[in-house]
């Protein structure tokens, strides 16, 4: 059996270490807003190469907050695409904002020259998808943003170790958001999330925001959320960022494999863009007979998820948007086709080999 991904495996790589980053917690009887959270969010400010960092409950929550926090108001537009995880958009709209979407390009990415044509008087902000583990295309995107005067908070909740032009992902545009859910490259033992800005003022009302609007103990100066990391997770966080990089880097080698074994005329690997570095979160294929190849891997022992089937202007819940099936045709074409396959540090290359091999044999 090969499966998409093996978390109890990285656990048990790091188990000592992590083990007693877990039990320090437990003993300092501190659990919320303490000594590790302060550190992890030092520790990933390092590592990005920026200073201001604020780590939260979630990736979603950092979307909405960040919006907020550079003062995105009800009825405001929020350019973004409707290819990506669902949480990206709700981000959006609990800021009480309007999600409008561009169209994507063949590397499953934002289109830069389709952005303009979304844009309108009450267009504040771009947020832009790095999908997979791969940059947007951020110099077109800023130069847009520049132009119309628009805030730029890169989702970047799939993208930790990515590069754009020697940049790591995070410090591209004005903010960024960050997941730690548990199966991204740098993933917590449960829900995380972390904001960067340029901003210091940004990171100052996003602490308020995210720890319930509150000034002091007793002040509460705006309508917040309740959205603060836990000890436990930072701490969980702190031990696995110190080998994120040789992680992403097992990924890339890995990656590398499939590019070159896998030579099915009916698969499509993913376009890598020179201008920076992919993280390979995920390596998503286009592949033709999609479900029969999904059920051809399953029989053969080896597991493999869509992400994502159904894009969000097509989700029930964001029918209230306007127009449907249709509008994003790209956009609708790749979600049709798309299938993403076992990649992750602990796989064997004897085994990225066999699931290649299995592919090209189904179309043979």
């Amino acid at each position: 059996m090969i499966p998409f991904v093996d978390l109890k495996a990285q656990y048990d790589s790091i188990k000592p270490e992590m083990d007693k980053a877990v039990q320090r917690v437990l003993s300092s009887g501190w659990y919320l807003l303490g000594e590790e959270t302060s550190a992890f969010e030092k520790e990933f400010a390092s590592y990005l190469g920026t200073r201001h960092c604020a780590a939260c409950g979630n990736g979603t929550q950092a979307i909405e907050i960040l919006l907020k926090a550079h003062g995105i108001r009800p009825g405001d537009e929020v350019i973004t695409v409707s290819h990506t995880a669902f949480p990206t958009v709700l981000g959006i709209s609990n800021a009480s904002a309007r999600p409008v979407f561009a169209e994507i390009g063949e590397n499953y990415l934002i289109n830069p020259a389709r952005i303009e044509e979304k844009i309108s008087e009450k267009t504040k902000a771009i947020v832009p998808v790095h999908l997979y583990g791969q940059c947007c295309d951020m110099k077109p995107i800023m130069e847009i943003a520049e132009k119309h005067s628009l805030t730029v908070i890169e989702d970047a909740c799939q993208a930790h170790g990515a590069e754009f032009r020697g940049k790591k992902a995070g410090v591209l545009g004005h903010s960024a958001a960050f997941s730690f859910y548990p199966t991204k490259n740098l993933g917590a033992y449960g829900d995380a999330g972390l904001m960067v800005s340029r901003d210091s003022a940004v990171i100052e009302k996003a602490r308020m925001l995210l720890n319930i609007g509150r000034k002091s103990r007793c002040e509460h100066e705006c309508v917040g959320l309740n959205a603060r990391i836990s000890e436990l997770q930072s701490a969980v966080l702190r031990v696995k960022l110190k080998r994120l990089d040789k992680w992403v880097e097992k990924r890339r080698n890995l990656a590398a494999i499939y590019g070159k074994e896998i030579t099915a005329r009916g698969i499509r690997n993913p376009i890598l863009e020179k201008y920076g570095k992919h993280a390979f979160y995920l390596y998503v294929v286009r592949a033709q007979e999609r479900e029969k190849l999904q059920e051809f891997l399953k029989e053969e022992g080896i597991s493999t998820l869509i992400h994502y089937p159904i894009p969000v202007h097509l989700q029930k819940a964001y029918s209230f948007l306007g127009p449907g099936r249709g509008s994003l045709p790209l956009t609708e074409k790749i979600a049709s086709e798309i299938v993403s396959i076992p990649l992750y540090p602990e796989l064997g290359k004897s085994q990225v080999k066999e699931v290649a091999e299995k592919i090209n044999s189904f179309y043979r």
